[in-house]
């Protein structure tokens, strides 16, 4: 029995899981609310449940913006720019590596990733200094491990460098 047939017989058990019905919404409506944002590392919360405008990010299924009253969802992020639009209209960017998005009913984006740092962070030139690093090792030599470790950086490094040009 595949998953979706035993989530509706639970439904059907118990009816009351769901209360509202749920509500239809036009393509990329656009909303005068704003989106409580939270945005962690492992080691700092860059932002904490702050309102913003507009966060426009990677997912693995396509570039994706998000906007007061969003649809729920559960993205997979790939490497590259997180663009939030804050209240204030300022525009701050971050480079993730990676990492997942939640859209929560209520107009709530919880967004977790292992490394990110604000663009301006990086230097050009380092970073096309460590592509160059990363593919001696893909083409050249190492074991097995070592060319799976560089084909991961250089893809996410890849990604950095289209986001820095």
């Amino acid at each position: 029995m595949n998953s979706l047939r035993i989530a509706r017989a639970a439904l059907r058990v118990r009816p009351t899981a769901v209360r509202a019905p749920l509500q239809r919404r036009g393509y990329a409506e656009a909303v005068a609310d704003k989106i409580k944002l939270s945005l962690s590392l492992p080691h700092q919360a860059i932002y904490k449940s702050q309102d913003v405008v507009q966060v426009n990010m990677p997912a693995v299924s396509g570039e994706m913006g998000v906007l007061a009253n969003h649809v729920p969802s559960i993205e997979q992020l790939k490497p590259g720019l997180v663009e939030v639009i804050e209240e204030s209209g300022s525009n701050k960017q971050y480079f993730l590596s990676g990492g997942f998005a939640v859209v929560q009913p209520g107009s709530k984006l919880s967004i977790n990733a292992v490394e990110g740092y604000a663009l301006e962070d990086f230097s050009a030139e380092a970073v096309r200094a460590q592509i160059a690093e990363a593919q001696k090792i893909v083409s050249g030599g190492g074991s097995q491990q070592d060319i799976a470790e560089a084909q991961i950086e250089l893809e996410v490094l890849e990604s950095l460098q289209a986001v820095l040009k």
